[in-house]
């Protein structure tokens, strides 16, 4: 399936299963059917992107892997190897996996450190708060300022160091890069690649194929909560009609 996806040495992830293995997913909100029997895989250490139109259900998928979702989802997610879809979100992200939301869910009353502190860790593994501040040396600079103080390229920077800090290996990003300077979005793809070269596994929602072609493995197209088409990432070129085709630009 997926091509070569090797870890590094240091790689937080356990190597020898499928990262991700999503079959037939199926998600409501109430009596609107969202999913309709996605099906997807990656391999530990690789970063693939979900890329759709608006409405194609790419952040519905990422609630459902987490199990944010509403209780009317079916179908199968393995983490790992091991099933996830009858399980509640808290135990889900005890097995390793993150999430980092569109909206980014900063606490207004808490500074950019309480913020960053606030998740609990679930396993061993996570980054320091040092460490995080060496991604991130804005957040280091803006430590005791409140969290919507932050500018929204910080507030990113925040939601990422946030979870990577609770030990978490497998991330799911909500458009990481969306209504970010450009100069932010360069200094998120440069910590999405060193986090790849870590071992990290990495799922994004991304409406920038031109960003997510900077970091990504394969992209995923989805239409109509279902994926519908595999591009790797060597052969967008070749593929950049029936690309534009697909996101209607």
């Amino acid at each position: 399936m997926p091509p070569e996806a090797a870890a590094t040495a240091e790689a937080p992830a356990k190597a020898s299963s499928t990262a991700i293995e999503v079959s037939d997913l199926e998600a409501f909100y109430g009596e609107s059917h969202v999913l309709h029997g996605m099906s997807f895989a990656m391999e530990p250490g690789e970063v693939v992107t979900l890329l759709g139109r608006n409405g194609a259900g790419k952040s519905t998928a990422l609630k459902a892997l987490m199990g944010i979702t509403p209780p009317q989802r079916r179908g199968s997610v393995k983490l790992l190897g091991e099933e996830t879809i009858h399980l509640p979100s808290h135990r889900i992200a005890q097995m390793g996996l993150g999430y980092v939301p569109e909206e980014r869910g900063i606490y207004a009353s808490l500074t950019a450190e309480e913020n960053l502190m606030l998740p609990p860790k679930v396993q061993e593994g996570g980054l320091s708060v040092e460490e995080i501040y060496k991604l991130f040396p804005n957040l280091r600079e803006r430590a005791q300022s409140q969290g919507t103080k932050l500018s929204g390229g910080e507030q990113q920077m925040l939601a990422i160091g946030r979870i990577l800090r609770t030990g978490a290996h497998t991330l799911l990003m909500d458009e990481p890069t969306e209504g970010l300077a450009p100069v932010i979005v360069q200094q998120i793809g440069n910590v999405i690649r060193q986090l790849k070269t870590q071992g990290y596994t990495i799922l994004l929602v991304e409406q920038n194929f031109h960003f997510a072609s900077t970091v990504a493995d394969r992209h995923y197209i989805v239409e109509d909560g279902r994926v519908v088409d595999l591009i790797p990432n060597d052969q967008l070129d070749a593929n950049m009609e029936k690309l534009k085709d697909y996101l209607a630009v």
